[in-house]
């Protein structure tokens, strides 16, 4: 019998916003509000002529809260820019630590990151799943810290799959 070793565990956040909300914000406090809450990169991706993308600033807060969510912080919880959403060249998004937040993912043992966003209607909404711990033998590091992503993890389940 093969000594298959425990997967690694994982963890994930939800979170449904009213675009409504992040619009009322924004009108409210205007750039005091989307620089506190969003990154250099988040703005140029939200743009729209003649103002934002409510529905594209919605969605990302969304993400930073289901992120928060998957963090688990204790006590205070990290910046609102040090947890970003990097458009990828194919359209796709991506969720990237830095600072505290990257310090409580790598804490929890927090290896990979996956975004799923979307909008539709009065709402966003954003799931993120975070996989924790790294099987033995294997490495889910990347060059740069944290990368999105569950290829590593389905190479692992099918090697251990082809193992037992």
């Amino acid at each position: 019998m093969t000594n298959v070793p425990t997967p690694p565990t994982c963890r994930v956040g939800v979170d449904l916003v009213a675009i409504s909300d992040v619009e009322a914000a924004v009108r409210a406090h205007g750039d005091r509000y989307l620089q506190r809450i969003f990154t250099s990169h988040e703005l140029d991706c939200c743009r729209a002529p003649g103002g934002w993308s409510m529905d594209s600033l919605a969605a990302r807060f969304a993400a930073k809260e289901a992120t928060i969510k998957v963090l688990e912080p204790s006590g205070h919880q990290p910046d609102w820019d040090r947890m970003e959403v990097q458009r990828r060249a194919g359209g796709s998004c991506a969720i990237a630590l830095s600072g505290t937040a990257a310090e409580l993912a790598e804490a929890a043992g927090i290896t990979s990151l996956s975004l799923s966003m979307t909008h539709e209607g009065p709402f966003a909404g954003a799931v993120v799943f975070a996989l924790c711990g790294s099987p033995p033998g294997t490495t889910l590091a990347h060059p740069g810290g944290l990368t999105p992503g569950l290829i590593e993890f389905a190479a692992w389940t099918e090697r251990k799959t082809a193992d037992a």
